[in-house]
Order: C-alpha cells, then sequence, then structure tokens
C-alpha cells in the first residue's frame, strides 16, 4: 500500500487536471461507483492518484486501499476470488472505505467484486480501465444505474500551454504558433517532460502506440494481422472528418490488391475505438430525426499520435482542426454526432441538458465560395437553437443571419459556443 499523503504527484500532471480531480471529488462518499476510463497514458493513473491524495487529508491510511494492476507485485491478486479476500479484508467497521483499482480490465471478472463490495453502505469504489470492454453490455447491465463514467482526454489547448509555457518559463509564446506546437506534439502527459525534443518524442509516441497495438489489441481481440491493423489506423487517420464505412475501407483496401473482409475491417474499428485510440460518430439526420446505421466519422484521441503515423504528409489542416474541435466538445460534456440534412453535412450536431447547437467547422472562409459553401446546410436547418462557425480565421466574432462565427483559438481557451 501508498501512503499518498506526502507523495508529490507526477510532475507533468499536477498543475493541469484540476477539472476532472474536482469533478470526481464532487462524488466523493455518493453511493455510485467511480469510473474513469480513457487511453492508456492520458493521466488516468495521476488523476486517481490525486483523488486519493485529497480523500487520505481526512480519512486514515487503513481506510484506504489502492491496488493498480499493471504493477507486477499485484499479480497474484489479479484473481477476482483473491481480490475480493484481500479488500474485504481491510473493510473498517464503522468508517468510511475508499478503494482504487487502477487498471481493473486486468482483472477478469472483476465485475463481481465491485458488486458485491458495492452493496456495503461504507465503501467508496473508484476504478480506472483503458479499455471500453470493461463496460461491456453485461458489465454495464450488472452495474446498470450505479456507476458514473468520466472519460479522461489527454491535454487540452489550454493544459497544453499552460505546460509548454512552464517547460520553458515565458509567456511570450503567440496562439497560433502554441497551436502549430500543439497539433505537432499532441497532449499526452508525459511529453511535458520531452517537449522540443523530437526524436524522444516519437519513441515515446511509437512505444505508447506500440502498446496499446499489441498488449491492448492484438492480445485481447486476438487480431493478429498487425500489418492489415496500422493499415486501418493510417487510413483512419488520412481520412479524419469524411465519412466511413467498413465496406468503403475494405473496398479501397482490395482495390489496391489487399485481400480482407469487412467484417475484419469492423473488428479492427471495434478494437481501435474500444482503447479509446479513435472514437465513432454517427449520422443523425435532421429531418428525418433518426440516428442513421450506415457511414461514420472517425476521430483519434490525439494529435501528436496523428503527427507520428503520418508525419507532414498528413498535414490536412482543416480535417486537424475538426478533429480538435470535436475532442474539446467532449471535454465540455456535449453528446455529438454528424448532421444531415438533405444532401448537406454539419459537422456536429452538439447536445448537453437538452439543448442542441449545430458547428460547422473550417479552416478559412475569408473567400466568399467556402463562407456560402460552410453555411448553407446551417440555414437549413430552421428550428431555433444556436448555430456556430468556428474557423482559423482570426476576427471579432461576426454574424452570419444569426449563424455565430468564431476564432477557433478563442474557442479552445474557453469562449463559450
Amino acid at each position: 500500500m501508498i501512503d499518498f499523503r506526502d507523495t508529490p504527484l507526477y510532475k507533468e500532471d499536477s498543475y493541469f487536471r484540476k477539472e476532472y480531480v474536482e469533478k470526481l471529488l464532487s462524488w466523493q462518499d455518493q453511493h455510485v461507483i467511480k469510473v474513469i476510463t480513457g487511453v492508456r497514458r492520458s493521466g488516468k493513473s495521476v488523476i486517481l492518484k490525486e483523488v486519493c491524495k485529497e480523500i487520505s487529508k481526512s480519512a486514515s491510511e487503513n481506510q484506504i486501499s489502492f491496488f493498480n494492476f499493471e504493477m507486477l507485485e499485484n499479480e497474484d491478486i489479479t484473481d477476482y476470488h483473491k481480490l475480493h479476500s484481500v479488500l474485504k479484508e481491510r473493510i473498517q467497521e464503522g468508517k468510511m472505505n475508499y478503494i482504487f483499482l487502477d487498471e481493473i480490465q486486468l482483472v477478469e471478472k472483476f465485475e463481481k467484486v465491485v458488486d458485491s463490495l458495492f452493496i456495503l453502505p461504507n465503501v467508496d469504489i473508484y476504478l480506472t480501465g483503458s479499455n471500453a470492454s470493461m463496460l461491456s453490455s453485461e458489465i454495464a447491465t450488472l452495474l446498470s444505474g450505479r456507476y458514473i463514467e468520466i472519460n479522461i482526454l489527454p491535454f487540452s489547448f489550454i493544459e497544453f500551454q499552460t505546460a509548454y509555457k512552464e517547460k520553458f518559463s515565458q509567456d511570450s509564446f503567440d496562439l497560433p504558433t502554441l497551436y502549430t506546437k500543439y497539433i505537432t506534439f499532441g497532449g499526452f502527459p508525459y511529453l511535458h517532460n520531452i517537449y522540443e525534443k523530437n526524436d524522444a518524442i516519437r519513441e515515446y509516441i511509437a512505444g505508447l502506440y506500440s502498446t496499446i497495438v499489441l498488449k491492448d489489441i492484438q492480445q485481447r481481440k486476438k487480431i493478429a494481422d498487425t500489418i492489415l491493423l496500422e493499415k486501418i489506423v493510417k487510413f483512419a487517420l488520412v481520412h479524419t472528418g469524411n465519412l466511413l464505412s467498413p465496406k468503403k475501407i475494405c473496398d479501397t483496401f482490395v482495390s489496391n490488391g489487399r485481400k480482407t473482409s469487412s467484417a475484419t475491417i469492423d473488428n479492427c474499428l471495434s478494437a481501435l475505438c474500444e482503447t479509446y485510440l479513435f472514437y465513432k460518430l454517427n449520422r443523425y439526420d435532421i429531418r428525418g430525426k433518426e440516428t442513421l446505421k450506415t457511414l461514420e466519422k472517425y476521430y483519434a484521441v490525439d494529435m501528436g499520435l496523428r503527427f507520428f503515423m503520418l508525419g507532414a504528409r498528413g498535414g490536412d489542416e482543416g480535417h486537424i482542426l475538426e478533429n480538435i474541435v470535436f475532442l474539446e466538445l467532449l471535454r465540455r460534456g456535449y453528446e455529438l454526432s454528424v448532421g444531415k440534412i438533405d444532401d448537406m453535412e454539419i459537422d456536429f450536431i452538439a447536445q448537453k441538458e437538452g439543448a442542441l447547437n449545430y458547428i460547422q467547422v473550417s479552416l478559412s472562409v475569408r473567400d466568399e465560395v467556402t463562407l456560402k459553401r460552410e453555411l448553407r446546410p446551417l440555414l437549413a436547418v430552421k428550428d431555433n437553437f444556436p448555430k456556430t462557425l468556428i474557423t482559423l480565421d482570426n476576427a471579432p466574432v461576426i454574424y452570419h443571419d444569426g449563424i455565430k462565427q468564431i476564432y477557433a483559438l478563442d474557442f479552445l481557451n474557453g469562449e463559450s459556443l
């Protein structure tokens, strides 16, 4: 066990993730399981340790149990019967007990342990996992109504700026320069230690990517064809923001002489989403008011990964911006879908607390033809919900027939829609 009361946080994450920590602490002592998900090395463990550290200020050491199942010394309790026995023995009567289980997906049938402990009135449970299968339909059914999920993403643009400026002890960097560095280096927290060391950054991301592909996907999903999997990753990165389907990808590969099937492509895409390497976005027919079952978009969890895989040739700046806006909307708690209206497309329908916002993203609309093309689908929507055009044109807020145009870097710096 670790005493977190005097344990310093990892430097690279200590200043930046307070929003996540505060959100988790707002659920402290509530009878609900706190499930923290996200891609590997996005900062889940550090956030969990910070929550534990805060709770330990008012709770004694024997009230807290913390186990990271990636650590070799905990391998003997990855059997769920053994884990249950160890945790049950630590329960203190008449006190609240705090249980932190890091990378819990490594414990087979962990949900049985969690379900058994959850029924106790004096247990507060926190879990992290790097694979969405930990919340498969069976597990979600078992824990239904008894957990909240908080998805951790790599650094936002604001967090990246804070980290980068702190690293180089100056505030003189302009926003466009920082944005260029952000889409090149990406937002994985550890990179704070090695900013501008390009070889080290490549090695770190290469190792992270290999771990996700080899350990999280190949071993658990039984996908043996590493070359095909990597081709699919690159295809999805190149076509960020484009409508895709397993059949469409399969047809492209087959036409290029690579034999495969739509089912295989679908399995690989599912695995990439389960490890939070990509997020899938479905289409919604605005007129028909239904979710469409064909053609989706896939967005990468981090632009540093995209740069590592594609290099400068992957520099489709418009779709990179769209991907970053998608991640920012996700951070702000929006439920997202792609909008379809007649033969036109709206990049995002963002929903939160019953309200909608229709969002179009474009690198630049200084050209009148481009501006009209981007506004056309938004103008076709006749309800009264807000409509926003986000661009990298550095200009004050402009309104076009009620549609708000905002500077993307202001939006990424916290400006509301």
